[in-house]
């Protein structure tokens, strides 16, 4: 009696985990999934905008008129520390573009938003301003300092993607 209820348990239990098995594949089956595209979570920045403009010792900017494929990822102000302004953004080729603004030292405050890209001698004509070009292994960028502050577009983009933003920024 005993050998047979050990044979009849340990089938019992093959059955469940087949079943169970049986359930997960059709629900993997019928249930969409798109493992090629990980969900971009998008910001709002309108509170922190106002915010910022109200409390930084220079003209805060943020872009307008940019295409619904640009999604705000990230935005801060920090008024304490270094009056820095932070909006992150996915750009629509899925790249990643900040634009960054602090009253700090232009040459530490580049060097650290930009992961330590380097200065070049190219600089664009972007809507009126001069914008110095810097180039790094992780980020280029595009920079300029006026008005008391230095402004920085910046991110894995390309100078063209970087520029588009540069022109967006009022």
């Amino acid at each position: 009696m005993a050998g047979t209820r050990g044979t009849k348990t340990i089938r019992d239990m093959l059955l469940s985990l087949a079943v169970i098995g049986a359930v997960v594949a059709v629900i993997y089956i019928f249930i969409p999934h798109d493992e090629s595209q990980s969900p971009v979570k998008t910001v709002t920045y309108d509170v922190e905008l106002a915010t910022a403009q109200r409390a930084a010792a220079y003209p805060v900017l943020a872009p307008e008129g940019l295409g619904k494929d640009w999604k705000a990822t990230s935005v801060r102000f920090q008024g304490d520390e270094r009056d820095h302004w932070h909006l992150g953004f996915h750009a629509p080729d899925g790249k990643y573009v900040a634009v960054e603004q602090s009253t700090e030292k232009a040459p530490v405050f580049v060097d650290d938003v930009t992961r330590g890209a380097e200065e070049t001698a190219r600089s664009e004509r972007i809507d009126g301003s001069t914008w110095t070009r810097y180039e790094g292994e992780t980020y280029d960028a595009l920079v300029r300092t006026e008005k008391g502050a230095t402004t920085v577009v910046t991110g894995s983009a390309s100078f063209k993607t970087l520029a588009e933003m540069a022109g967006a920024l009022k």
